[in-house]
């Protein structure tokens, strides 16, 4: 059995949760997993010297290295964003990395570090404090440097960005560019091991980015790095962030299977690849080939030589206007209807899976959940209970990701054949559509008189977490049906203390 070391980006469900659940069942890799105490909390960054003498254990006889670099050298995602190292300190630990090649040289380094994300909002919920009143102007302040730096925008966008550097203070500007400057010279240094053979693969994550910004003018600096060391095949760079832990675990199933699959990407839109969705910089299906290939898959142009067809619910509005999944549920905007046709995408599902294919759904067409009404055609039309996949959360990129890497490793897996849904398929109904779409707008339409907020429980989590149970329950009854008669949701939490996002206790009997 190949043994990897995962070290997560976060403690969160869709980092710590998803890798080990998507091989529970798999009896070809063992994914040894840090203890979530060694994870931090949030903005509380991980013990780190814990977690390197953790991880260190643990690859004496292992074959793979999974690592988040974040983790590693920050703590964590969201401390990667409030951190106040300094290169030689971030150095020290890249030296631990290169010492612990060498003690161990059978070890295969898959590492991710993000470029980070520019939040185009005012909240610090997840940044700096100072965010609550800088956030949408450090937005616009990095858009319009990397735009008027490319000899891009006009006299309008100059005196946009001299009335913005006026507004933001200096202190707060020099802080925040200290901090990304840091994280993007970690970035060149993890190019540089990929040189050196230190790492053995990398990916660069753009974490909610955009066409224009700081993260648009890191990513450019270091694609000439890649083309300058000829590092294409070994270092990836394309939008994401908390699938990565998922598709690089699947990546090595398939090196170590020896399995190259074969996947074609159908969609509900014809003008679907071309849009840019937000929280992306790219039309969405470039950032598709960029999953599929760091999976170790190879898109193919017709359904019949497929392993997989992945079913693609497409936006129809580029960038900021791309819709959320709980607005569109009553007020979908009418490019829904006139740019795509869900009634012939969700009958060309039905042939496919009658014909023998087999098929997975990434939802992608709002932000942060299903599509309402495409999950109600689909259950009428019995078709949920036959996807070998499905998942609609967060970006386009999260779920894509994470769809790919639950079908792969599903489909590829020698120990029992693909059959109706499984509890990583039943949890993502119940997440993506019942909680991220149905639920979740309750809760915060009704947030005062819960006594919470969107960001915080205040002292009624016991009590939220309860009343969601019993909410999503109902929504499995309504919506599911028999599909569920084998599932049990348990209980639910919500690990970092908002509405955001929840983690499932849920079980299956077979």
């Amino acid at each position: 059995m190949t043994k990897i070391v995962y070290i997560p980006l976060d403690e969160r469900p869709v980092n710590w949760d998803f890798p080990q659940t998507i091989l529970a069942n798999n009896c070809e890799l063992e994914l040894a997993a840090p203890p979530l105490s060694l994870l931090g909390q949030k903005k509380t960054p991980a013990p780190i010297g814990e977690l390197w003498n953790w991880m260190e254990q643990q690859l004496a006889d292992a074959q793979y290295l999974v690592a988040s670099l974040d983790q590693l050298l920050y703590g964590g995602i969201v401390p990667s964003r409030l951190h106040h190292y300094n290169q030689e300190q971030c150095q020290v630990l890249l030296k631990r990395l290169e010492e612990l090649k060498q003690k161990y040289p059978q070890l295969n380094i898959f590492a991710f570090n993000l470029i980070m994300r520019v939040p185009a909002y005012n909240s610090s919920d997840e940044e700096p404090d100072y965010y609550d009143h800088y956030g949408e102007k450090i937005y616009r302040w990095g858009w319009l440097t990397d735009l008027l730096g490319r000899g891009q925008g006009g006299s309008q966008d100059e005196a946009e960005f001299a009335q913005i550097i006026d507004f933001i203070p200096d202190e707060v500007r020099k802080d925040y560019l200290n901090r990304r400057t840091l994280n993007h010279f970690v970035n060149r240094e993890a190019i540089n091991l990929v040189e050196k053979g230190i790492i053995d693969f990398l990916v660069i994550p753009l974490d909610d980015c955009a066409e224009y910004g700081f993260s648009a003018a890191e990513q450019i600096n270091l694609l000439k790095l890649v083309e300058e060391k000829n590092l294409h095949e070994r270092v990836h760079i394309y939008p994401g962030a908390d699938e990565v832990g998922c598709t690089l675990v699947t990546r090595i199933y398939n090196q170590v299977m020896n399995r190259k699959p074969r996947v074609f990407v159908r969609y509900s839109s014809t003008i679907g690849p071309q849009i840019i969705p937000r929280y992306e910089d790219r039309p969405l299906g470039e950032s598709i080939k960029s999953q599929i290939t760091v999976c170790g898959g190879i898109v193919v142009d017709n359904s019949l030589e497929a392993d997989l067809v992945l079913m693609v619910n497409s936006p129809t509005l580029n960038g900021r206007k791309m819709q959320e999944a709980s607005e569109a549920v009553m007020h979908k905007d009418t490019s829904y209807y006139s740019f795509r046709n869900l009634r012939e995408f969700a009958v060309s599902m039905d042939y496919y899976l009658k014909t023998g294919r087999q098929v997975a759904l990434a939802d992608v067409a709002f932000g942060n959940g299903a599509d309402h009404e495409l999950m109600q055609i689909l259950a009428k039309q019995g078709t949920l209970g036959e996807l070998v996949s499905f998942a609609a959360w967060n970006t386009p990129g999260n779920t894509i990701g994470t769809v790919l890497a639950h079908a792969l490793i599903r489909l590829g897996s020698t120990d029992k054949p693909v059959n109706g849904p499984d509890k990583f398929i039943l949890d993502r109904f119940v997440e993506d559509w019942g909680y991220q779409v149905l639920v979740r707008s309750y809760l915060k339409g009704h947030a005062q008189e819960l006594g919470i907020t969107y960001f915080d429980l205040k002292d009624q989590r016991a009590n939220i977490s309860n009343l969601t149970l019993t909410k999503l329950q109902e929504f499995t009854k309504t919506y599911l049906g028999e599909l569920t008669s084998s599932y049990q949701l348990e209980a639910v939490d919500f690990p970092w203390h908002r509405l955001f996002e929840i983690k499932l206790i849920s079980s299956i009997s077979v």
